[in-house]
């Protein structure tokens, strides 16, 4: 598909308000992104509904509607509880210490917190301390939103022990349930017998007038297919979506779309495209930011320019994630001005660059060969005074590792602490891969020993990723001399900063 024609997809009225003389020049002079002013982004509050009571023979959800300051106050409490059980104060001592408190919606946000590490156990302890009490009634809300917990956590087995005990408990199954149950086996490791397992599903959903398969069922499977490559199944999906009640929106194309994306699989992604415009489902800022990504990444600089361009003269309005996508893939393209132009037209339209979007400068002069410019950007952020995040400490230790330079990444982790950032397995991980590529076992052995200090234990998958990952980049190894260029690019700078550490 032609830049054109993408184009013409995407196209929407011209709303003159918006900015439409973008500049993409190679020859910009904004070159002094140091000298910008660093913001990290706070963290949003977390909202999330509240469930009520709801007799599990209904398949509708009954919802009271809860304000900003009722949900505030709820997750705040729930703040507290997490903050305050421990080893010493066993979690349901310290839920009985609240008892009076606790309601459902408390509950699901429980899940939620301690479904984002791996206390996936501890869920199944307040799962069972609210069958104790007086206000609990079996619910499917509940039951789904544990299968999805236990899902994500790569649990299938206790995701299907849940599934019978809510059968048990006299609720019959229900569309949401059984696209929880789906989204649990897809993450699971065998992602074949995984895809069978979700089409087993929706092919029985069928079958049952409660469980009819819904759009979000649709747009489960067809992600999962598409990031599997089977085009052809997803072909059979968007067929039968056509030919049932149920109407595919802009979370069905955008899903396929990034997948496809992602797998740079552009033809397909573009098929899916020109299906979206004959549905007359119009593109947001999610299709437009998946379409700069995937071309950017297959270095297809002039459809992507011209999906940005197309992107100011619609309704939409770019985000901090178009801007840093650009800025990283001209990167890897080493058109280094076309990334510091973007930078600026940050700023100009009146954007505040988020510590991610740094992170992406710094990745950028990085891949351009230019450390220099990418320490004084990571310089420029411990000057700000601002929380310095241990991402953004691996962007610079990996720009180092990248441009052949060990020594200067060593000198860099011997200053995180006084910078306020702790290393994590991450961290570890990148290091002990540049250290082996280069053979520093001096280096390796003091890494192995910060890692013992830091209670971070290199397991079995720790050297397969580390070492695998060295694997693979043996395969594109760079000309000695431009390592050769990158040190005396550093060397002035570097003995600066030892000065200071």
């Amino acid at each position: 598909m032609s830049p054109n024609a993408v184009i013409g997809i995407l196209q929407n009225p011209i709303n003159p308000n918006y900015l439409t003389h973008f500049s993409l020049s190679s020859s910009s002079p904004y070159s002094q992104i140091a000298s910008y002013p660093f913001v990290v982004l706070q963290k949003s509050s977390i909202k999330l509904k509240s469930s009520l009571k709801i007799s599990c023979n209904s398949s509708r959800s009954h919802k009271r509607s809860v304000s900003k300051s009722d949900n505030s106050e709820a997750y705040e409490l729930v703040r507290v509880i997490l903050r305050n059980f421990s080893d010493k104060e066993p979690l349901l001592s310290t839920l009985n210490k609240y008892v009076k408190l606790l309601r459902t919606e408390h509950c699901f946000m429980l899940f939620e917190e301690l479904g984002k590490s791996d206390n996936w156990l501890q869920c199944l302890e307040v799962f069972r301390w609210m069958q104790k009490q007086r206000w609990y009634i079996a619910d499917n809300g509940i039951y789904s939103k544990l299968i999805s917990v236990m899902g994500r956590k790569g649990q299938t087995r206790m995701a299907m022990w849940l599934f019978s005990e809510m059968r048990n408990s006299g609720c019959r199954p229900d569309t949401s349930v059984y696209n929880a149950l789906i989204t649990a086996h897809l993450h699971s490791r065998d992602k074949s017998k995984a895809l069978e397992k979700g089409l087993g599903y929706f092919n029985k959903m069928k079958g049952m007038e409660r469980c009819k398969p819904s759009i979000v069922t649709y747009n489960i499977l067809l992600r999962a297919f598409a990031q599997a490559r089977n085009v052809n199944q997803v072909n059979a999906l968007f067929k039968d979506l056509e030919e049932s009640i149920v109407s595919p929106d802009i979370f069905t194309f955008n899903g396929v779309m990034d997948a496809y994306g992602k797998n740079g699989m552009i033809r397909e992604m573009e098929d899916v495209l020109s299906r979206m415009k004959s549905n007359q489902c119009k593109p947001d800022i999610i299709t437009f930011n998946l379409l700069i990504d995937a071309y950017g990444k297959r270095q297809e600089f002039e459809k992507m320019e011209q999906v940005f361009k197309s992107l100011l003269r619609s309704k939409e309005r770019p985000t901090l994630p178009t801007f840093n996508s650009m800025i990283v893939n001209y990167g890897k393209a080493r058109l280094r001005e076309k990334a510091e132009s973007i930078f600026h037209n940050i700023t100009s339209m009146g954007y505040t660059p988020n510590y991610i979007t740094y992170e992406s400068v710094i990745v950028m002069y990085g891949l351009c060969d230019y450390v220099s410019r990418a320490r004084e950007t990571f310089d420029g952020i411990i000057a700000s005074k601002k929380e310095l995040k241990v991402s953004t400490l691996n962007a610079m230790l990996d720009v180092y590792c990248l441009n052949s330079l060990p020594m200067e990444a060593d000198m860099l982790l011997d200053s995180a602490r006084d910078y306020g950032v702790h290393p994590n397995s991450s961290t570890y991980k990148l290091l002990y891969k540049a250290y082996t590529k280069a053979n520093m076992k001096d280096l390796l052995q003091k890494l192995l020993k910060c890692m013992d200090q830091d209670g971070i234990v290199p397991n079995k998958r720790f050297f397969l990723e580390a070492l695998g990952a060295f694997g693979s980049s043996t395969t594109t190894k760079k000309p000695a001399s431009r390592s050769t260029d990158k040190r005396k690019n550093t060397d002035a700078h570097n003995q600066q900063a030892a000065g200071k550490t």
